[in-house]
């Protein structure tokens, strides 16, 4: 990109699976908005997918003036054309949990999404279901809080997130809002892939949580816990228990697997999810993280490990951070895992990825019993730039992805 500190997060695609029909549609611009700077990039890999050239900035001011927002984050192609990216805040740095609307050929920003006065003091992750009629958004925190790093002293002051937030889609009103407790900070949210289905998950980062949310009788919404991973009593860390980070979540296409990262904790889990409100453990493998063997964390006690996992080496690399972003290949045998959460929370953390640079490595997925194993033949690695270390976050796939697309 032509600039620096932009903080480059997560990304979506000009079009995708909601648009599927409309023979006029290509999968060729790859939209990145800027959690930091407010910019929104759009990169041309329809051309040369080997050469990605950019073909678009928008500045931050003009999401300023046109929206009233800032800090965009989750990008998603509508199907009526329409790029759609929510948003963390406002540009004084304070919360607003809104949404940015761009035209999908000029990729010019058309304003808010949203309508009515009624607007959530938070915003981070959506996703949508058009048959129930629903947008469902998460929160993570005021921008201008969690920018430098997780600060224990913010919270109960809400600075951080609780609820899951619904939206009516024909109205674009904001309707509802789930608890999920108080600096739970939901992040990552995601429907079953079917788009009759009225249900879906939602990791809860800070609380370390899997709530399942659904469509109760009345036509309203609600939410149960359905998995619960315990914190660790520790001595050298920033709290005296540590939580698992849940920062993000992933289903399988068919519906059969929810998958998710304990970024602090350092594993990587799979659920079984044929029964929805019971989901099974069948799949767990660490890949790093704050409570390895020799680390400068001790754990006290800890109700799901006998001893601390070793440090991860593949291919002569110990590899810093823990697992955080996941992709999932579309046959479902192959996830793909990045190591960078955000830089300032990259900093406090895992001060070593600053140095050394993330990752992107590679789990092998047994789709029939269940089971992680990691290709220790596989790795890339971000340490060794020509500009210097890098963070590695979202990955997409050019013909689609489990987070990326959604069937209407």
């Amino acid at each position: 990109m032509p600039n620096v500190n932009d903080e480059l997060h997560h990304s979506g695609w000009n079009t995708c699976s909601s648009s599927f029909g409309d023979v006029s549609k290509k999968r060729n611009r790859l939209i990145l908005p800027s959690l930091i700077s407010s910019r929104i990039y759009v990169v041309d890999v329809g051309t040369d997918m080997r050469a990605p050239r950019l073909y678009k900035a928008i500045e931050p001011v003009e999401v300023y003036w046109k929206c009233n927002l800032a800090n965009p984050h989750t990008s998603h192609c509508l199907g009526n054309g329409e790029i759609m990216i929510s948003s963390l805040g406002e540009p004084s740095g304070n919360g607003k949990g809104g949404f940015i609307l761009l035209d999908g050929k000029t990729f010019e920003v058309k304003g808010n999404w949203e309508k009515g006065n009624k607007i959530p003091a938070l915003g981070y992750d959506f996703w949508y279901q058009p048959r129930h009629n629903v947008l469902m958004s998460t929160e993570w925190g005021v921008p201008k809080y969690i920018a430098d790093g997780f600060n224990p002293a913010d919270l109960t002051k809400g600075r951080y997130g609780r609820y899951i937030n619904v939206w009516d889609w024909t109205t674009h009103a904001f309707i509802q809002a789930i608890d999920l407790g108080e600096d739970s900070i939901p992040l990552e949210i995601r429907f079953l892939h079917n788009p009759d289905a009225a249900e879906g998950y939602v990791g809860c980062a800070l609380s370390s949580a899997i709530h399942r949310f659904y469509k109760t009788e009345k036509g309203t919404w609600a939410a149960e816990k359905v998995i619960q991973v315990p914190n660790k009593k520790v001595e050298g860390w920033l709290l005296p228990e540590m939580p698992g980070l849940i920062t993000d979540i992933l289903i399988s296409l068919d519906d059969r697997f929810l998958y998710f990262n304990n970024w602090i904790h350092g594993d990587l889990r799979q659920y079984d999810i044929s029964n929805t409100r019971k989901p099974k453990l069948v799949g767990q493998v660490f890949l790093g993280g704050s409570i390895i063997r020799g680390g400068p964390v001790t754990v006290l006690e800890d109700p799901e490990l006998q001893c601390p996992p070793e440090p991860f080496v593949i291919k002569g690399k110990k590899v810093a951070g823990g697992p955080q972003m996941i992709q999932l290949s579309l046959d479902g045998t192959r996830l793909y895992v990045t190591t960078s959460l955000y830089s300032g929370w990259d900093k406090q953390f895992y001060p070593d990825l600053i140095r050394e640079g993330s990752v992107i490595l590679q789990v092998n997925v047994d789709t029939v019993r269940g089971g992680l194993t990691v290709n220790e033949d596989f790795l890339v690695d971000f340490g060794k730039e020509p500009h210097g270390p890098a963070l590695a976050h979202e990955m997409r796939y050019p013909g689609g992805d489990c987070t990326s697309d959604i069937w209407v």
